[in-house]
């Protein structure tokens, strides 16, 4: 992937104004390149030169203003032009290579029927693999774009349908786009259509999912419509973009992507088997989320990429409000409270913590590392906080007159907060200083003083980590909860506090008031910040945590007793013994769902080799219990199911659960339930090749050839492990996901004496593969295929030794430092 610094992105602005993109592919060659002829419009000062991201195999012809431009302008993944005129057309035919990391042009051949899917994804600065392009967030210009494709596909753009002609396709121009907006699918999609409020509504899938997308099409259609209903509440300028696409492509790097007019997800969205409420809900906010970048990020762009809090922090927030506000998923902000504040959590305390809305961010290399938990999550809690500060009329009338001021150009932090602090008459200079330019994560803290009945005095203290010193103002809830005669617990009183930045804020109202059996910190969950029972609460909480009814002060009860185990202040075996108290009486499925995947995780790293079983069979005990009082159709009950399987050692019922035997009522045991079996028994050692393959015979599908994949490398077999340890570092045939699928397989905490060769090989190998993948799937693979599970002290030391190389590859170096204090932690709590 080429790198753009920003001091080149701000000459290059300073030159050039780009005015339109003809693009016309034809993509009926047979072979792994399409052709690209594309007609560039723009200005710039007479006499100046500037350059294009451009990648081409092979360049046909190139033209500037119709004198021809030298080959060996085009070269190290840039085209460089000189002698500019005021107006300019530049013109290039060239043959371009179709990837399959899921950057550029995306070629995908489905297994089920073999036919051939395209998505293009010019994220983050791969334009140039498509096309020749200004390829930078404000040189903003409309996209027209022409298309010969095999007459037997569809084609669909960020434009309309102008015409058709057999293979031809010739779509209408677009509003003014970042590059890295435009794109386009191809292939024979299956379509479902529909309209809202004037507004053409459009569904596509490959055609193996053809069924489950005519099945799921009216849930989903559903959801846009309530959500493009609540956006025009709460915005003045009406959905700009025409008509609403969205599409399902397979081996999408991302969850999905905000292209103005046909936003494009990863297809697993589009489920063939049973999934959780929790999974509906999850899809329903990232539709949600994908819409409100329609006005973050899509109407109003950043300027460049140190403000892309004001695409994701704002579009994470707005997804969790519409979800809640306008579908039946009404718990959404539960959901954001157990999940992804917690991802922002431990993004915030890595080494690889950075501001919310860094002040300088130097290239496009380092910008592609802050789409984490931090510019997601974390943004999306400081905002959810200052909407309550400032009064939501005030915020809604703030981002209407920023949308009015910016509408089809570009913006910046500054911008965003002036039109904010205009409308509610609030200066949020130093609210910002500390939220969005510092770093980290507050504790708050409990202090309670009791005579045994009533309270002396309670005080929440604040703290920072010494790296990060900084204090900040927090609005929290207060939660008094206690225990009623009928055993059921009930919130006595809540009291909504402003805590400045002294670090200690005594509570005087409650002095003399009785003691309550549980004192919870920030219930509502309104701020960011990490939240530490006082003891009494915190020895209460196995008793009172089944009885109480609120879903979010659960939520947030359970997140804290999690980080509190992450930082090694709770023991893990604490953590195992209250799961199996309450999870069984839980009734919020992704409560469930958060809980034992984060406790197995945990499980897996903190527990040393010798209590790993016995911590292992409690985790499957607790979903035992649940799986037991759930009937036919709880929406529990698969999540249960699911838990069961990945802790579960029991052979013999697992393989009875496959061959339908003994399956608890109202359980269906369909294909994506049967590969999680499947994988389970791989890791035990209990399913071999043969059953692998005998599956896929079964299941010729794209799901089944990832599931394949991933049950193969998780074989506690030598062989097998070769066999993915080489595809995963080495094979570029390979594609995104099946690789990360393999690399995800490939690590088991049950098989750490098979696998202790390859935890000096992936310090030794990771920097070769990354060199020949790039990209984010290649961060995503270095990632999973970490040795998370090598918890010792040697495998901390190879990662310095490779961390103290000149010239490491910026991407991997964040994810060996991340997962070495990741490390880092796992030992002190074993210790």
């Amino acid at each position: 992937m080429p790198t753009l610094t920003r001091a080149e992105a701000v000459e290059r602005a300073s030159l050039v104004d780009v005015e339109e993109y003809h693009v016309d592919l034809d993509l009926t060659g047979s072979g792994d390149t399409f052709r690209s002829r594309a007609v560039v419009r723009f200005r710039a000062r007479p006499g100046d030169a500037t350059f294009l991201e451009f990648e081409p195999v092979e360049v046909v012809s190139m033209t500037l203003n119709g004198v021809p431009v030298p080959p060996e302008a085009s070269t190290g993944a840039r085209l460089e032009l000189t002698g500019l005129a005021e107006e300019n057309e530049l013109v290039v035919d060239a043959t371009m290579r179709y990837s399959n990391d899921g950057e550029g042009l995306h070629r995908y051949t489905d297994p089920a029927d073999g036919y051939t899917y395209l998505y293009q994804h010019l994220f983050l600065n791969n334009a140039g693999r498509v096309l020749p392009a200004f390829d930078q967030p404000d040189l903003k210009a409309v996209f027209r774009v022409s298309v010969t494709a095999p007459e037997d596909w569809l084609v669909a753009t960020n434009g309309e349908l102008v015409s058709r002609d057999g293979g031809r396709w010739e779509f209408a121009p677009t509003k003014r786009i970042s590059t890295y907006l435009a794109t386009l699918i191809a292939g024979r999609y299956h379509v479902v259509t529909d309209e809202h409020d004037g507004i053409p509504l459009v569904l596509y899938a490959r055609a193996a999912l053809a069924e489950h997308l005519d099945a799921q099409a009216p849930e989903i259609f559903e959801l846009t419509r309530q959500s493009l209903d609540r956006f025009h509440e709460m915005f003045e300028i009406r959905y700009p973009f025409g008509h609403y696409q969205q599409a399902f492509a397979p081996e999408f790097n991302f969850g999905a992507m905000e292209y103005p007019g046909l936003v494009v997800f990863r297809d697993e969205m589009i489920p063939r088997s049973a999934v959780t409420d929790t999974e509906r809900e999850r899809r329903a906010n990232v539709i949600a989320h994908e819409m409100a970048h329609m006005w973050f990020g899509d109407l109003v762009t950043m300027a460049w990429w140190d403000d892309l809090w004001l695409n994701e922090s704002f579009a994470e927030y707005l997804g969790s409000r519409v979800t809640a506000e306008a579908t039946r998923f009404s718990d959404a902000w539960t959901t954001f409270a157990m999940h992804r504040k917690a991802w922002g959590l431990r993004a915030d305390q890595r080494p690889s913590t950075h501001p919310v809305a860094p002040s300088d961010v130097s290239d496009t290399e380092q910008a592609l590392l802050n789409f984490d938990g931090i510019s997601y999550a974390k943004g999306a809690a400081v905002l959810k906080q200052l909407v309550a500060w400032l009064g939501d009329e005030a915020f809604l009338a703030g981002l209407n007159a920023h949308f009015e001021a910016h509408a089809y150009g570009n913006a910046t932090l500054a911008d965003l907060l002036g039109a904010l602090s205009k409308a509610s008459g609030r200066d949020l200079s130093g609210w910002a200083e500390v939220w969005l330019r510092r770093a980290q994560v507050n504790t708050l803290r409990a202090e309670v003083v009791s005579d045994g009945a009533n309270y002396v005095e309670v005080a929440v203290v604040q703290t920072a980590p010494a790296g990060h010193p900084t204090l900040r103002p927090h609005r929290i809830g207060v939660g008094l909860y206690d225990r009623a005669t009928d055993g059921s617990v009930v919130r006595r009183e809540l009291i909504e506090v402003e805590l400045d930045a002294t670090g200690r804020t005594v509570l005087a109202g409650l002095a003399g008031k009785p003691a309550a059996d549980l004192l919870l910190l920030n219930d509502g969950d309104l701020t960011y910040a990490k939240i530490r029972l006082d003891d009494d609460s915190a020895a209460a909480v196995p008793l009172l945590l089944p009885r109480l009814d609120d879903s979010l002060p659960r939520a947030v009860i359970w997140a804290a007793t999690l980080d509190a185990v992450v930082d090694g202040e709770r023991p893990v075996a604490e953590l195992v013994a209250l799961v199996l108290a309450a999870l069984p009486v839980e009734s919020e499925v992704a409560v469930v769902e958060d809980v034992l995947r984060a406790t197995r995780g945990l499980v897996d790293r903190y527990a040393t080799p010798e209590t790993r079983p016995a911590a292992l069979a409690l985790l499957a005990q607790a979903a035992d219990r649940l799986l037991a009082v759930c009937a036919p159709g709880d929406p529990r009950q698969l999540a249960a199911a699911r838990g069961l399987i990945g802790a579960g050692v029991d052979v013999a019922r697992l393989r009875g659960w496959l061959a339908g035997e003994n399956v608890p009522a109202g359980l269906a045991v369909d294909a994506d339930l049967r590969w999680l079996i499947i994988y389970r028994l791989a890791v035990l050692g209990a399913a071999g090749a043969d059953v692998i393959d005998a599956e896929l015979d079964s299941d010729r599908s794209a799901s089944g050839e990832q599931w394949a994949a991933r049950c193969r490398a998780a074989r506690p077999d030598a062989d097998a492990k070769a066999a993915a340890w080489t595809a995963i570092v080495g094979d570029t045939t390979l594609s995104n996901r099946m690789a990360e699928l393999t690399a995800s397989g490939f690590w088991q905490a049950e098989q750490l004496d098979l696998l202790e060769p390859y935890v000096e090989r992936y310090f030794a190998e990771m920097p070769e593969m990354m060199r020949v993948r790039g990209g984010m799937s290649s961060e995503h693979i270095a990632l999973v295929a970490y040795p998370s599970y090598a918890v010792s002290e040697r495998t901390r030391q190879l990662a310095a030794d490779l961390l103290a190389t000149t010239g490491l590859n910026q991407i991997l170096r964040r994810v060996v430092e991340d997962s070495d204090d990741d490390m880092r932690r796992a030992l002190v709590a074993r210790g």
